[in-house]
Order: C-alpha cells, then structure tokens, then sequence
C-alpha cells in the first residue's frame, strides 16, 4: 500500500520574525527539519535546520525542490495567500498537500496603523509590474496600498505619499515620503485627492493619442455593453486602431486582459502608448494582418472586430476561435463591411444595430448638428 503524499507546510512570517509567530506557528516549524525561503526569512528563524534558499528564478526550480523535499516547511512573508507564495504552491500540489498558518499581510498592518478600514482600501501590487499600471486605480478619494513600488516613480503618479517600513518590527517607521531611500521591506499608502477617469466604457476621445482610425466614445460604449467583459476574460481586439476597445475592456477590472490585433507598426506603437497612459500596460499588441496574425493565440472569451470585416477569413477564423459562450461583436461603416456582416446574421443570427450619432457643432453664430457615419454593429453568442 502506497503512503499518503507528504504535507507540505507553509507559514507566514512578519518583520518580528520568530517571536512574533503563535505558538501553533512555532510548535509547527520547529516539527520540521528543511525550512524553504526567502534568505531573509530563513535567517528570521532560530534553530538547527536544513534551509534551502529559493533560487532565482524561482518559478522554473519549484517542481524540483518540491520533489527532493516534499515534507519541507515553507516560510513566506506576511499571509502566504496575499500574494504570496501559498497561491503558487497550492496551484502545483493541489489544496489537500498544503497547508497555511498565515501572518498578519503587510496590509492588515498598514491598515492598522493608518486607521483605514481595510475593506475601504484597493491594493495595487507592482512587484515586476509597470507603475503604470497604477494609473487606472488613481479615483477621487480613494485610499490606495501599493506592493512592491518605487516610492519615486508612485509619487510622480499620486502626489503625496506615506510609506510604512518594515511593519510590525523592531525597526518600524511609518511617514510620509521625504524623497530618502526606503527599506525593501514597505508598503505605499496613497491617499488620493487628485482628478481621475471614470472605468465606466466611453472615455472621452481626446484621452486617446490617434491618427484618425478610432472607434468614437458612443459607438465605443454600444460595442463594449455587447462584448460584456467580465472579470478574468480576454478580449481579442482585430483592427486595433487607437487600442480603446481593448483598453476600455481592460480597464473594466484588473483581471481582464485584451490582445489587440494590428497591421501598421505605427498605430501598434500608439496603442502601446495609451494603454500605459490610461493604466492597463498589460494590453498585449500583436503586429500582423488578420486573419494570419490570429494564429497561435490564446482562445478568447470575446472578440470584437473594428476593421479587415471584407478580408477573406477573419469572421470564419473568430468565430471559429471563441469559446463557446463567447460574445462576437463586428462594427462596420461601408457597404461592403454590411454586406458581410448581413451574410453572417443570415447564417447565425444574433442582433444587428444600427448607430447614428449627431454632434452640436457650430454654424456661423448658431449652433447646428454634425452627423457621423451610420455604423452598423452584430453581435452573436456562440
């Protein structure tokens, strides 16, 4: 009879290293003999114990040091799963071999000296990740935690800061930011009082850098209510443009991810350029012509398709690619683009809208209405 996988422990540990562990904490580390971790958490740890530093990078080395040590103790910073290295062990051995005696996270720590209630609080982790990607959680009187951020680089985005410093140990300090080095071990609070964009779809169009090729803020909103992204989805965006339906997709939670489609490396270059600029850089930009440039790519939730509807394929290769569930949503302005997609509504069904907006414009001294291009749009769940 075969023996029961070995449990593998993993326990959070804060800047008070040991004596700040319960007793079940220590009574559980000291049942070990290989302690695994971070060299600063290891040395937090008193004891005769084989300790094995993480490699770097650590990713690729996991399976192999979970094999040759398959009843280890792991030591994380803080809570294990915020975060931490808990989620990517549980996901490599499964929930049953794991199990987690949690810290107090460095953000109950910062909420608690703050004094913010942390239900009240975004966290925004930017460990190997741009600040840019701050931009997007900057809302009018919003209380905002940064992981893993360079005070410089936040504070050119968010104005005043306080960093809290190697919280809930002997060499704590909490302040606001004076321009000084700061410890590794901090944490970023932002108080935010300054203007910021609404995550509703349909920015204004002047945010967006474009040469022309942009899908305007009311077709905008239209098409992303059909494409209905929802949290942990992707998008791919054919025809990408100026990139704002694959950046207002994006924007709706920090979890959607959008992959835009575009031929021109110019415009490619400026989807790049708003994505940062509007705070989701995780847009993924592919340089190529559909349907060719599709191949390869991960399946998507939801594909939207803005331009390149006449070229042979590109409708038969995304509805082919979709999920099933997944939304189709096509935009089209000439005649021939309606040609085909009227062909597709024959074959599948679905909705068809057709938009007009008219803008107020001046007429001399008088006000008048300038119309835009009908746009045509279909939309269909596979």
């Amino acid at each position: 009879m075969s023996s029961a996988p070995s449990e593998l422990l993993v326990v959070g540990i804060g800047a008070d290293g040991w004596a700040g562990l319960s007793p079940l904490a220590q009574q559980a580390v000291s049942a070990h003999r290989v302690l695994m971790g971070a060299r600063r958490q290891l040395d937090l740890v008193p004891g005769d114990f084989v300790r094995v530093e993480w490699p770097s990078p650590l990713l690729p080395a996991l399976p192999s040091l979970l094999e040759r040590y398959p009843d280890a103790c792991v030591l994380a910073s803080g809570d294990p799963m915020f975060h931490g290295i808990g989620s990517t062990l549980v996901r490599l051995v499964g929930p049953d071999r794991v199990r987690v005696i949690p810290h107090p996270s460095s953000v109950s720590l910062a909420c608690a000296r703050l004094g913010w209630a942390l239900n009240d609080v975004e966290v925004v982790s930017l460990v190997g990740r741009p600040a840019d990607l701050l931009r997007a959680a900057l809302q009018p009187g919003r209380r905002i935690l940064v992981l893993g951020g360079d005070p410089a680089e936040v504070a050119a985005l968010a104005g005043e800061i306080t960093v809290l410093e190697q919280l809930g140990g002997p060499a704590e300090r909490v302040g606001p930011w004076t321009g000084a080095p700061v410890d590794p071990l901090n944490v970023i609070a932002i108080d935010y009082r300054g203007t910021g964009l609404p995550r509703v779809p349909g920015l204004p169009d002047e945010v967006f850098e474009h040469d022309g090729q942009l899908t305007k803020r009311e077709i905008r909103a239209v098409s992303l209510s059909a494409l209905a992204p929802l949290p942990g989805q992707l998008l791919w965006d054919v025809g990408g443009g100026a990139g704002s339906i694959a950046i207002e997709w994006a924007r709706t939670h920090p979890s959607c991810r959008a992959i835009t489609i575009e031929q021109h490396a110019e415009r490619a270059a400026r989807i790049t350029t708003n994505a940062a600029a509007l705070g989701v850089p995780g847009v993924v930009v592919h340089i190529g012509r559909a349907p060719e440039a599709l191949a390869g790519l991960e399946t998507p939730d939801a594909v939207f398709i803005g331009g390149g509807v006449t070229v042979p394929g590109v409708v038969e290769t995304c509805w082919e690619a979709l999920s099933s569930g997944g939304r189709l949503v096509v935009n089209a302005v000439t005649l021939e683009s309606e040609a085909v997609v009227a062909a597709w509504y024959a074959k599948l069904g679905g909705e068809l809208t057709r938009i007009s907006v008219s803008r107020g414009s001046p007429v001399g001294g008088f006000t008048g209405w300038r119309t835009a291009m009908p746009v045509t749009t279909w939309s269909v769940v596979k």
